[in-house]
């Protein structure tokens, strides 16, 4: 079965494998590319894997020295 391109906050979550109110933290701060239908968040998978490769390559240029 393939991967929804759309997610919930508990498919974040269990994605970034982070606690619930973490998840709901990032989104709410904007820290995370979300929107919200009917007052649910949702998130496009494509949005969130390029926000991981973001951060991935924000990590790599602080480590560098």
């Amino acid at each position: 079965m393939p991967e929804p391109d759309v997610l919930t906050i508990h498919e974040l979550a269990a994605l970034l494998r982070v606690g619930l109110k973490t998840a709901y933290t990032l989104a709410q701060n904007g820290e995370v590319p979300g929107f919200k239908v009917g007052g649910q968040w949702r998130f496009r998978r494509r949005d969130i894997e390029a926000w991981i490769d973001e951060q991935t390559r924000l990590a790599q240029k602080g480590g560098e020295r």
